[in-house]
């Protein structure tokens, strides 16, 4: 299976979790998201993007990288063209680092992309270290997650029939409205197990044991 990575000009955390996420896989740079190329030990095979948040020391410290260059005025982030280059070359998995963190719009239209590639049968981690998101669609969802770290579904879509396992507060065919704050604010007490039968959202997980 074909691993991507993309990396985005949000915030990133290089934590050895991440590391391990991303470790073997191709890359693609979106813009100023190649910063974070050297801090998780990547080599980018594409740079995209329209290269207004790469200060020009990055561009020349980056410069055997090939790119494929687009107008500032485009109709779409120069993140969806790095994951739509990821796929024509044969992505079927993909890691978006720096896709959490930063501007409120960035991150909401990042994890609609991730529920989005997802429905296309393409799974999606977004993450910045520190923080990740998982999307979440009807069927099953196992996240290996360190002992007491916090988690949160969202219902974006509303949850139907959501049964959820391996937290301190379990829930069985569980029906959860759109807004609904009930599964926020989970602790992972093991494995954690997801059912759902209808709708859509994602997890968020902060994957470092909170404070009890």
């Amino acid at each position: 299976m074909q691993r991507f990575t993309i990396l985005l000009g949000g915030l990133v955390t290089p934590t050895e979790r991440l590391k391990a996420q991303v470790a073997g896989s191709r890359v693609i740079a979106a813009d100023g998201g190649m910063r974070h190329a050297q801090a998780l030990g990547l080599q980018a095979e594409l740079w995209v993007g329209d290269f207004d948040s790469a200060p020009a020391e990055l561009q020349q410290a980056y410069a055997q990288v090939p790119r494929e260059t687009y107008p500032v005025a485009k109709d779409f982030t120069d993140g969806e063209l790095a994951i739509e280059a990821a796929l024509a070359r044969g992505a079927a998995q993909l890691v978006l680092v720096g896709a959490m963190g930063g501007q409120t719009d960035q991150t909401l239209a990042h994890l609609l992309l991730g529920i989005r590639l997802a429905q296309q049968g393409v799974p999606t981690l977004l993450t910045s270290g520190s923080e990740e998101a998982h999307p979440l669609l009807p069927g099953a969802l196992r996240l290996d997650l360190p002992l007491h770290s916090k988690l949160s579904l969202l219902p974006l879509g509303g949850f139907s029939g959501l049964s959820l396992r391996g937290v301190r507060w379990p829930l069985q065919k569980a029906s959860i409205p759109l807004g609904s704050t009930q599964t926020l604010s989970n602790l992972a007490v093991g494995p954690v197990e997801i059912e759902l039968e209808a709708g859509y959202g994602v997890v968020v997980a902060y994957p470092e044991p909170a404070t009890l």
